[in-house]
């Protein structure tokens, strides 16, 4: 590389998209078409739930018939006592890009978590550890005292928060008690971005919705038919706190309440299902207003992913 000349920077695919949009099937796809070019390609997990080994069949994650071959990191890495953080994923994606560029080969971004890509792609905000005092004052608060409390304290950031939104509130909150600064004064100083430096091809799947929740309500009864009761099961018998990521996770509460006896197994797949459209609709609308307006997205369930990845097959 001459005195004047840039670095070259590595590619790095990203399909993202709601659940059930068809994410997988499509990054496996393109990973297939880059090893008949001669270039190895790996899979690399943004999902929040298939990150944890307790979750093979209630996050959906992949099996070895349907990785066709093609090389899976971050899909069942942390244990599910271990909550993983968005920086926490951001760190070890950050690593896994870094290693697969040094080696040649194409690292492809797939998931639904949308936290997740944006502190991989931007950093994050270097906030300060909270005082445990403010944080257990805050967390006590009735949901409307706390918003209403935003609302003096940090006006901006209540504006642009749903009031029912409990856990982003408590967070700006305990936030700016903590640290005397905004969350908003926080992220103008977001540290460990990459987006700078790879050459990133991005595309979203953002399917019509009524093939999407038909998708998402197949998935769950699917996943009831595969063994997620079971799987469950063993999730219980580890005691672990209520409150972790993977005690929440999508589908978990709705088997949960049926084998307390609660609920019919009628009424928990039905609510599994909802559960599941209510997070795919979540999902669908971080994407469609959420990313930079220049990543390319796809209405149809028929992805032509060829065409939108046309210079990185061609690289």
């Amino acid at each position: 590389m001459g005195k004047g000349d840039s670095p070259v920077k590595g590619p790095v695919a990203l399909i993202a998209g709601p659940t059930a949009s068809g994410k997988s099937d499509c990054a496996v796809s393109l990973a297939l078409a880059l090893e008949q070019r001669g270039r190895r390609a790996v899979v690399i997990n943004a999902d929040s739930a298939q990150v944890y080994a307790d979750l093979q069949i209630l996050s959906a994650r992949p099996d070895e018939a349907e990785m066709r071959g093609i090389e899976h990191r971050l899909f069942g890495t942390w244990d599910g006592a271990q909550p993983c953080s968005a920086a926490d994923w951001a760190t070890a994606a950050r690593h896994e890009i870094a290693c697969l560029h040094q080696e040649g080969a194409v690292p492809i971004l797939v998931g639904g978590t949308g936290l997740y890509l944006r502190t991989l792609l931007e950093g994050i905000a270097p906030v300060p550890a909270i005082d445990p005092g403010v944080r257990a004052e805050v967390r006590a608060l009735p949901a409307a005292d706390a918003y209403r409390a935003l609302q003096s304290e940090d006006p901006g950031r209540a504006a642009r928060l749903d009031p029912g939104d409990s856990q982003r509130i408590a967070r700006a909150l305990e936030v700016i008690r903590s640290t005397g600064r905004s969350l908003a004064q926080w992220q103008g100083e977001k540290l460990g971005g990459i987006a700078g430096e790879i050459a990133l091809h991005p595309l979203i799947l953002l399917p019509e919705r009524e093939w999407l929740y038909a998708r998402c309500d197949l998935r769950f009864a699917r996943m009831i038919e595969r063994g997620a009761l079971a799987e469950f099961e063993a999730l219980l018998a580890r005691g672990l706190a209520p409150g972790l990521p993977v005690m929440r996770a999508i589908g978990v509460p709705e088997i949960a309440a049926y084998t307390r006896g609660e609920i019919s197994r009628e009424q928990m797949v039905a609510r599994g299902q909802q559960a599941t459209r209510n997070y795919a609709k979540r999902q669908y609308t971080w994407f469609r207003r959420q990313p930079p307006s220049d990543w390319p997205s796809v209405v149809s369930e028929n992805v032509d992913w060829i065409d939108h990845f046309a210079s990185l097959l061609r690289d």
